[in-house]
């Protein structure tokens, strides 16, 4: 291979997981990295023999542990970090009106900085290098925040211009403030932290948009070429009312196919209560699926995840905010959706079917799908040369992957958190060694402590004691 290299990097003798369109594992593989990009990926004994004496910036004895892309997280939450624990066990229309939104209605910019920091230690520590914001608060603080953190990022602003109950201010917010907010925040962010930030058009829910709202924002992002983030029949009274003010047969799916606002830049988050015929629309229009298990399970429901996998759809995994779920790792979630989705078979069909979303699917869920679900495929989602140095090491030599008999359904269902090693994002290191490089930890856990803290006091919000605290 005759190209100038100037400084890279040698990881060697490791089980490299590609996830590229082959499926290549390289059982005692080695990868070259200059600057941001991948070069090379194959035997470590051939590169080895081909750049030992070109890698001035480090040759790293891997010792047999495993190198994955990095982990994209499709649906997260990152100005509802402070919010973990506020809103566990109560109904849906408490955790809305009574926790959620005036919680997020009292933010500050500077919280919504520290939230982004605390939810970024934790996306990184469960080798995540990308996600997806779901919709929140100060997007130009999230992206002070990812900036710093190193890490690759769609950020999505809360976007509403209708619906009841909602805390004063943003009632006042029409479909031109929607819009050209969004803009503005496209001309000010898009592409900037060394192309690592993207800026997405959001829809929070078609409970609370309006048709000029949902046409507007898929011609903005027709215009600015970018995508749409956008919760899509998460509940059974949102389709009931769907049915019900804008005549159609079934919900969100078949009203969005209607007046064409499925496209293959959206991506919607969750899509629990979806008829056969609606996954038939989300497929034809290339429409991309975030789906978060733990969210679903504990306030959705069960998601058709392998009838949309089966009818060609690109599903990827999500965490949702820390409200909704209070963990924000794709290495749980990744667990979760292999055995909740083979408890559904069970449940629908009244048999098992333990080859219901097998490891290596999930694994595509967590990274080449993840990317794509993000338009961000050509650049992420598998180790090949070209693409983006996005990668994390996983240390298998643990209590909790010993041994690993079979590589990849380990680290689809034995690996936890603390086995990530190290964790890169385009190029950079942002931990290493299990020691977080781009922020100072204690400090944003000190900071996330009073924060959140005068948040809730200034919301209202009062937790109520669960036993008999003393």
């Amino acid at each position: 291979m005759e190209k100038k290299i100037n400084k890279v990097t040698l990881l060697h003798s490791g089980m490299i997981v590609t996830m590229d369109s082959q499926n290549r594992v390289y059982r005692n593989g080695a990868i070259l990295i200059d600057g941001d990009t991948i070069i090379d990926i194959g035997q470590s004994s051939q590169l080895l023999y081909n750049y030992q004496d070109h890698a001035h910036s480090g040759i790293i004895d891997l010792q047999g542990k495993i190198v994955l892309p990095g982990f994209i997280n499709t649906h997260v939450h990152t100005s509802q970090q402070l919010a973990r624990g506020i809103a566990d066990d109560v109904d849906l229309l408490t955790w809305l009106h009574k926790r959620i939104w005036p919680y997020e209605s009292n933010m500050t910019e500077e919280d919504s900085y520290i939230s982004t920091l605390l939810c970024g230690i934790e996306l990184i520590r469960s080798g995540v290098t990308c996600f997806a914001e779901a919709g929140g608060q100060h997007v130009s603080e999230m992206a002070r925040a990812v900036e710093q953190l190193g890490l690759r990022a769609c950020l999505t602003q809360s976007t509403m211009d209708c619906g009841q109950g909602l805390p004063e201010k943003w009632a006042l917010h029409t479909t031109e403030y929607c819009i050209q907010s969004q803009k503005q925040l496209y001309d000010k962010h898009h592409d900037t932290a060394d192309g690592r930030i993207k800026i997405w058009l959001g829809v929070r829910q078609i409970m609370n948009a309006t048709d000029k709202l949902l046409l507007e924002t898929r011609d903005t992002a027709k215009e600015l070429k970018t995508g749409i983030h956008m919760h899509v029949a998460e509940i059974p009274y949102e389709n009931e009312l769907v049915v019900n003010t804008r005549e159609v047969a079934h919900g969100t799916v078949t009203y969005l196919e209607k007046i064409k606002v499925l496209e293959g830049n959206l991506l919607a988050a969750h899509s629990v209560w979806v008829s056969d015929n609606e996954i038939d629309f989300l497929s034809k229009a290339k429409v991309k699926v975030s789906h978060c298990p733990a969210a679903a399970m504990r306030m959705l429901g069960f998601a058709p995840i392998k009838e949309m996998l089966d009818a060609g759809i690109c599903v990827s995994l999500g965490t949702d905010g820390a409200p909704s779920n209070n963990r924000m790792s794709i290495v749980d979630e990744m667990y979760l959706a292999s055995l909740i989705n083979k408890g559904r078979e069970a449940f629908t069909k009244g048999t098992t079917d333990p080859t219901a979303l097998p490891a290596e699917t999930i694994l595509k869920m967590a990274t080449i799908n993840g990317a794509e679900s993000v338009l961000w495929d050509n650049e992420i989602g598998s180790l090949q040369a070209r693409k983006r140095a996005d990668l994390i090491i996983v240390d298998p030599f643990s209590w909790s992957m010993v041994p690993v008999n079979d590589c990849i359904s380990s680290l689809v269902y034995c690996m936890r958190t603390e086995n990530i090693e190290s964790v890169m994002c385009n190029g950079q290191w942002i931990m290493k060694d299990r020691k977080i490089l781009t922020v100072n930890e204690g400090d944003v856990l000190l900071s996330a402590k009073k924060a959140s803290s005068e948040l809730l006091r200034r919301a209202g919000i009062t937790i109520p004691s669960r036993m008999n605290v003393i």
